[in-house]
């Protein structure tokens, strides 16, 4: 579900309650746990947190125009969604968080590339996702991100159509 909110206040507004409370206590916890240059706007329909253009002008490959993003907060149909680029692209982070999802949740793990979903607002683990968020910052993003570009760069001249975009 894409929102054509403006803002983050528009976005939270428009969900139901029970969505607005988790949503909005979610959204707290990646406040109060993001580290310093990382910016909260809305992108894709979504709360975003992404690297803005006055630390990293390039931006995001896809759309120089836009900041490199990193994380997002959406409510979906079935449920609400958490995306975090630096679980999907670091993988002793992705395994840090899965053992510590397995000792701390007693639900399954609902996680696709990026993306945790929660079906019940109320099993959303808010303090692992704050130590999640914590865990990486800016400049830390933008050196994986870079990584990662240039090898899909190489391994696109090797290997035709393994950039991802």
């Amino acid at each position: 579900m894409t929102s054509n909110a403006k803002t983050i206040e528009e976005y939270l507004d428009n969900l139901p309650a029970d969505r607005k409370s988790a949503v909005s206590a979610l959204r707290q916890v990646v406040l109060k746990n993001l580290p310093a240059g990382f910016r909260e706007q809305m992108g894709y329909g979504m709360i975003g947190y992404v690297v803005p253009h006055e630390i990293y002008p390039p931006g995001y490959h896809c759309d120089p125009s836009l900041p490199l993003p990193f994380a997002n907060i959406a409510s979906q149909k079935n449920f609400i969604a958490f995306y975090h680029m630096g679980i999907y692209s670091d993988p002793k982070l992705f395994n840090w968080f899965v053992n510590a999802w397995q000792k701390l949740t007693p639900g399954k793990l609902d996680m696709g590339k990026s993306c945790l979903r929660f079906k019940k607002p109320e099993q959303i683990p808010y303090k692992l996702i704050g130590e999640l968020m914590s865990k990486i910052s800016p400049a830390a993003w933008i050196k994986m991100y870079e990584t990662i570009l240039k090898g899909s760069k190489k391994n696109v001249k090797e290997k035709p159509g393994k950039i991802a975009g």
